[in-house]
């Protein structure tokens, strides 16, 4: 992994063609109206710099990553100027090797090593079979994908492609900070008793899967299996004998997922399905089915999508968990896109619980000026229960402007 970093942040190209690159730098601002029981703040302002360079050192071999770059008001990003690789921290990193990777390609045949994005399923609104994608949650509903460090083998042949990976280092799901308005937290115990995080247990062994894809007349079709770890955490929760507290752990429960997925387009809409098992052998945590139930429209300018999101419970065992996941289950899940011209466009999400215990709806406006500048303003209000997944960020709701210059 140092090596792939050192090759592309130096590498002397030989012709300019063969080295590309882009980024952008920006500046984040969101505004929370209401405070909530565990914080008081209610502005963040963020600013991140991208640099994404990709060189081309033979027909069949490319170099590409991109570096990350954060500062914020409120220490959600670590204090320490180093180079994070592994993507483990509580917090976002100062500086990250967000991905790097050496792709090696011949014919129909491809190899990717490195730090990699691997992502699987068809659905836009909900992905069970998503497995080697562990996301940034430190906002909920701000779910950036983290890369994971292995490798992975695609072929294609005639309508058929595979698609095998190998993942010997874990990479969790960055969750919420204990004491921050996000935090996942029972209303029990908020002000009645001093929580103490404990370093997480990570596992140790690898991460494998694979999926078969066939495109036929009219349809596409998968199936996949994964064998590794849920890169959402387990809270194992342990009192503290020298004060009145208890101390919290994050473990990584062993999980096995069979599932398919499908897309079948229609004259007027295009219908995707998606659905996984999702089995552990941890005497704490759940087994269940997810699945996904769209429609998807694409016309002109304006894009739709919309269905229904499901959950299985075959098995409970857990007590307290962070699985955003599944909190979007039982729920109707919404989108909608639509771009005036080459400059401005505007988009809607939305998900609704299926008994109304939770509501999260995102407008945004996103407007283009000149060749570099985009100016985004966005606004998401969440509504409902405490009981609720979703519901229980109905303090949450706010408004965002982001300031971007890409390059």
């Amino acid at each position: 992994m140092r090596l792939l970093f050192v090759l592309l942040v130096f590498a002397s190209p030989a012709s300019a063609q063969d080295f590309t690159y882009r980024g952008f730098g920006e500046v984040q601002s969101t505004l929370y109206p209401q405070t909530t029981p565990q914080d008081d703040d209610r502005v963040v302002v963020e600013g991140r710099f991208r640099f994404e360079p990709a060189y081309r050192a033979a027909d069949w071999l490319t170099l590409s990553g991109s570096i990350d770059a954060r500062l914020d008001n409120l220490e959600q990003v670590r204090r320490a100027w180093r180079v994070d690789l592994r993507d483990r921290g509580v917090e976002r990193p100062a500086l990250s090797l967000r991905h790097a990777a050496a792709t090696l390609r011949r014919r129909t045949f491809a190899v990717d090593v490195g730090k990699l994005f691997i992502r699987w399923g068809k659905a836009d609104i909900l992905n069970p079979t998503d497995r080697f994608a562990p996301r940034d949650f430190l906002e909920v509903t701000d779910d950036e994908f983290l890369a994971v460090a292995g490798v992975r083998v695609q072929y294609e042949r005639g309508p058929h492609s595979f698609d095998a990976a190998w993942v010997p280092s874990f990479t969790p799901s960055r969750t919420p900070l204990l004491g921050r308005r996000w935090a996942p937290l029972p209303p029990e115990t908020l002000g009645t008793i001093e929580l103490v995080e404990l370093p997480a247990a990570f596992p140790d062994r690898p991460q494998y899967g694979g999926r078969w894809n066939v495109l036929g007349p009219g349809f596409e079709f998968s199936v996949s299996y994964f064998d590794g770890f849920n890169h959402l955490p387990q809270f194992a929760a342990q009192p503290l004998s020298d004060r009145p507290a208890v101390a919290l752990q994050r473990t990584y429960s062993p999980l096995r997922m069979a599932g398919g997925d499908a897309a079948v387009p229609l004259r007027w809409f295009t219908v995707k399905g998606e659905i996984a098992s999702l089995f552990t052998t941890n005497e704490d945590a759940d087994d269940v089915v997810l699945y996904v139930v769209q429609l998807e429209r694409q016309t002109g300018e304006l894009s739709l999508v919309g269905g229904y999101a499901g959950e299985i419970v075959v098995e409970r065992r857990s007590t307290f968990d962070f699985a955003p996941d599944r909190g979007l289950t039982r729920a109707f899940l919404g989108r909608a896109g639509y771009t005036f011209n080459a400059t401005s466009d505007v988009a809607f999400e939305a998900a609704v619980r299926q008994n109304f215990d939770g509501v999260w709806i995102k407008g945004q406006y996103s407007e283009a000026l000149g060749g570099h500048w985009r100016v985004t303003l966005a606004g998401v209000a969440i509504g409902g229960n405490q009981g609720d997944f979703i519901g229980q960020y109905r303090r949450n709701s706010h408004l965002q402007l982001i300031a971007r210059y890409s390059f």
